[in-house]
């Protein structure tokens, strides 16, 4: 355990040790953002400058076999902590997407939507090649098909000017600067893969209620736990990375924490 409070737990170690110590049926909703295995020395293009891909260790490319048996392994182990009427979102790219849908369903997960999310000023294609990737997919998957899960219709729809919310996700450009990223949400420090607080709250006000648990097995700069505690729910965070656990509980906090 690295930090504990009423409503917060942060635990520093090896994701599937610690999914393996929480009990079973606890979680009311999972977000992960999960190593999109990008880093493979080559170049991209960040603020007008061409710069290398390379993130982390954690994000060093895998054969095609490895990053299914690591999608695999981790996606069972959340659910066994989920509840029955738990739900998870996972975001991704087309580099895991597939793997990670895959692997939901081998693990008898039901997917719920495909959600896309439009990045409002997305890094250009240097190559010309091809179109510019300027998306990224959440997937959105409930535990047991017999089971009613938690899904907060009237308030999507209140979010959304009194119009059913679609699984399309334009964010606006006005509210994001800095490839859809508020400068205030990174003054404590800054995270290679950080997303926007208003796309996580959105997911967290969907699937969850007040008091609810919600889990982040790729904690990174702890952008679910901020959304977490600052719609009431409960957190739990795991990261390898002592300098990530840091950063998040600079953010917490600024909500009190």
């Amino acid at each position: 355990m690295y930090f504990k409070n009423s409503y917060l737990k942060l635990y520093q170690g090896d994701l599937n040790r610690v999914l393996s110590k929480i009990k079973t049926n606890t979680i009311d909703m999972i977000f992960a953002d999960p190593p999109y295995f990008l880093s493979s020395d080559g170049i991209t293009c960040k603020s007008g400058k061409m710069k290398s891909v390379n993130k982390a260790n954690w994000d060093k490319t895998r054969t095609l076999h490895e990053k299914h048996k690591f999608n695999k392994r981790w996606i069972r182990k959340c659910k066994r902590v989920l509840k029955d009427n738990g739900t998870i979102f996972i975001s991704g790219t087309y580099h895991n997407i597939y793997s990670i849908g895959m692997a939901l369903e081998e693990n008898g997960f039901v997917i719920l939507n495909n959600i896309v999310w439009k990045k409002t000023n997305p890094p250009p294609n240097l190559s010309c090649r091809y179109f510019t990737h300027s998306t990224e997919t959440i997937l959105w998957a409930k535990k047991s098909k017999n089971v009613k899960h938690t899904f907060n219709y009237s308030e999507m729809k209140k979010l959304n000017n009194n119009k059913q919310m679609k699984d399309f996700w334009d964010i606006p450009t006005n509210i994001y600067q800095s490839s859809c990223i508020n400068k205030k949400e990174k003054k404590h420090g800054s995270f290679p893969t950080q997303k926007p607080l208003a796309l996580i709250e959105r997911l967290v006000l969907s699937a969850s209620n007040s008091g609810d648990i919600i889990l982040d097995p790729f904690n990174g700069s702890g952008t679910t736990g901020v959304a977490s505690v600052k719609n009431g729910r409960k957190y739990i965070g795991i990261d390898k990375e002592e300098e990530y656990l840091n950063l998040t509980l600079k953010r917490l906090k600024d909500y009190g924490v």
